[in-house]
């Protein structure tokens, strides 16, 4: 199971918190052996971190990920079993995928969908 851990400074700036998120990354390794990333952005008031533990991708999955233009980015624990029926639907209408990780269908959501993404079924049970 992965690990994750953002913050978000406002107009102060994320960048005070630097030595927290040093201490998340080095207490969540743990949960995700296979790599680590923390992504600073919005001039260093939004910083996301993320401890890697490979299922889906191996080679390519590494997050945080972003959209082509990387205007969008998202940290995710988690799997999204029908994943490639979404990125399928989303090639279709022209989004351009780098990896092959469940989680990129996220950004790509996000630009057809907005907040509205959360309305689709993203994954199912049983």
């Amino acid at each position: 199971m992965c690990g994750i851990y953002g913050v978000y400074g406002g107009k102060s700036g994320a960048a005070q918190y630097r030595p927290w998120l040093e201490e998340a990354s080095r207490l969540l390794r743990h949960r995700g052996p296979d790599g680590s990333a923390c992504l600073s952005r919005m001039g260093g008031r939004c910083l996301l971190g993320h401890s890697r533990l490979a299922i889906i991708d191996l080679e390519g999955g590494a997050q945080p990920i972003g959209n082509e233009d990387e205007t969008i980015w998202v940290i995710l624990n988690g799997e999204i079993y029908n994943y490639i029926e979404i990125r399928e639907r989303l090639i279709a209408q022209g989004h351009r995928f780098r990896t092959h990780s469940d989680t990129e269908v996220l950004v790509h959501l996000y630009e057809e969908k907005g907040h509205s993404l959360l309305d689709v079924r993203i994954c199912h049970s049983g």
